[in-house]
């Protein structure tokens, strides 16, 4: 019987949600941590985003993790002060582009929240001069590339910083930026 093993991880700014790229100016997810052969992440973060990354030597569990039930949600930091107006853009689904295609993305939960207080990120997103913002809580259960990104832009509000903080059950909670935890399952 194999033994798998389940890692949580909060994926800091900067990092490929992968253990391999051509490019070797990249920074990779085994740079993080000593993860085991076979490790491979549960869906993608992109490089500008931070947050909850699951990782398991588990591909059946992996699939089940990524399965349409399963929610994702984020905090995101936006351009602007977004209003009721905006948020029902996004509660109701707006249209983006996935591939060169039009998609029109389903209705999620979208929530204006106070200022998370994550800590300051390496690169500094802007300063204050560019005029206010607001923080939003989103809700998914798809995952196309850079979804909430082209969400918020296509809701008039561009995407300053994003960052998961929920897969299904699995919360980052007080998970510090670069730290692995191993768990017993997800």
């Amino acid at each position: 019987m194999t033994i798998h093993r389940h890692f949580i991880l909060h994926k800091p700014y900067g990092y490929l949600s992968q253990f391999r790229c051509e490019h070797n100016w990249k920074k990779m997810l085994g740079e993080i941590y000593d993860f085991p052969e076979g490790t491979m992440p549960v869906g993608r973060l992109d490089e500008d985003s931070e947050g909850l990354l699951l990782l398991t030597t588990d591909g059946k569990l992996c699939d089940l993790m990524r399965a349409k039930d399963k929610e994702k949600e984020y905090y995101v930091q936006l351009d602007g002060l977004i209003g009721e107006a905006g948020l029902n853009k996004l509660r109701n689904g707006v249209e983006i582009g996935i591939r060169g295609k039009k998609y029109l993305t389903l209705p999620c939960r979208a929530e204006l929240i106070p200022d998370p207080g994550f800590p300051p990120r390496v690169k500094k997103i802007r300063d204050d001069r560019h005029g206010p913002t607001s923080w939003v809580s989103i809700t998914i259960t798809e995952g196309k590339n850079r979804q909430i990104r082209k969400m918020t832009a296509a809701a008039g509000f561009p995407t300053l910083r994003l960052v998961r903080v929920r897969v299904d059950r699995v919360v980052l909670g007080d998970l510090p930026a670069g730290e692995v935890r191993e768990v017993g399952r997800f």
